[in-house]
């Protein structure tokens, strides 16, 4: 019986991840989105940079999907379109050519927009992993390859874990004054993270192991500090609660936690912040703190690989916040 549960979501997973009952289950989502939330899930604000403008669009319950905009050509990616009609109004509202889709993974909250765009926009490329059967893709991305959009160079970012296939996007904003900003789909969230792959009894992971899944925030992370985290959901007060539960002394993330609950209670957006806000306070970016391995408990073995131990760490914060979640 023990292994009832996690048998069952491995099932309805692959349901979702493999099967036409996944994009009927999306379609689903979207219809009551819609209902509910007709105006977006959040009140959220564009950035721009000189040439440069990123709209943050509400989609689904807590997704977001993003126009980025070359302002001097009006050429525009969208990235994760999660609800076509949203990306659409988004695309007329500010009265750009929609060149590219940038496809982090292939899960449907995140690519199920992509056909109908595609059928508004034939010239429209789709770009993401050969590895992760993105819907409509025309440009597989390799890691650290670098596509361009106008004047703005993307470049994607293997980042394995939640899915085999996983690709951030990271906007090179250095030609118009800007920060480099990281679009990182599901691989990391404000103060969270998440790997669909949850542990077996056995201590195996669907999609990814707590090993691949290191890398791939350290890949992030090494982006550098000031890097602005355009994450795919709005997660925000529900990462930081748990979060809080694991460090209960750290200024940052109180303040931050003050922040957002006044963010949230006026449904406005928490996003972006940026890397070096997320190391003080993101649990799953401290594997690497003494204070936080000795909240859980933990103790590296002697002749443990660092790396290794940091691994165990992840897999124990992962564990924990399944539980806080099923709470």
């Amino acid at each position: 019986m023990a292994l009832a549960g996690p048998l069952l979501f491995r099932l309805g997973y692959s349901l979702y991840a493999r099967t036409r009952l996944g994009f009927l289950f999306y379609k689903r989502q979207v219809k009551k989105a819609r209902e509910r939330f007709p105006h977006g899930h959040s009140v959220s604000q564009p950035l721009g940079f000189r040439g440069v403008k990123i709209v943050p669009i509400p989609v689904l319950s807590n997704n977001y999907s993003y126009l980025v905009i070359d302002t001097d050509s009006g050429r525009a990616a969208v990235v994760d379109p999660s609800d076509p009609l949203a990306v659409q109004a988004a695309i007329e509202e500010e009265g750009v050519m929609l060149e590219a889709i940038l496809c982090t993974h292939k899960h449907w909250d995140h690519s199920g927009g992509n056909a109908a765009l595609l059928q508004q926009h034939g010239s429209c490329k789709v770009y993401g992993s050969a590895v992760d059967a993105i819907p409509e893709l025309t440009h597989p991305v390799g890691d650290r390859e670098k596509l361009s959009v106008g004047c703005l160079t993307f470049e994607a970012l293997a980042t394995p874990g939640h899915t085999v296939g996983h690709v951030a996007f990271v906007l090179d904003a250095g030609p118009f004054g800007g920060p480099p900003c990281l679009f990182s789909g599901d691989l990391l969230f404000l103060a969270g993270c998440v790997m669909v792959a949850v542990c077996l009894a056995a201590g195996r992971l669907f999609e990814g192991s707590p090993e691949t899944m290191l890398a791939s925030l350290d890949a992030a992370v090494g982006l550098g500090e000031d890097t602005l985290l355009w994450p795919g959901h709005e997660y925000a007060l529900e990462c930081l609660s748990f979060a809080r539960l694991l460090e209960l002394d750290n200024p940052a993330l109180e303040q931050k936690l003050l922040w957002a609950t006044q963010q949230r209670q006026e449904k406005r957006s928490t996003c972006p912040s940026t890397l070096g806000e997320e190391r003080t306070y993101n649990p799953f970016l401290r594997t690497h703190r003494r204070e936080l391995q000795e909240a859980l408990g933990l103790q590296r073995g002697s002749g443990e690989h660092h790396d290794a131990f940091r691994a165990r760490v992840l897999r124990e914060v992962r564990r924990r916040k399944d539980l806080y979640k099923a709470t």
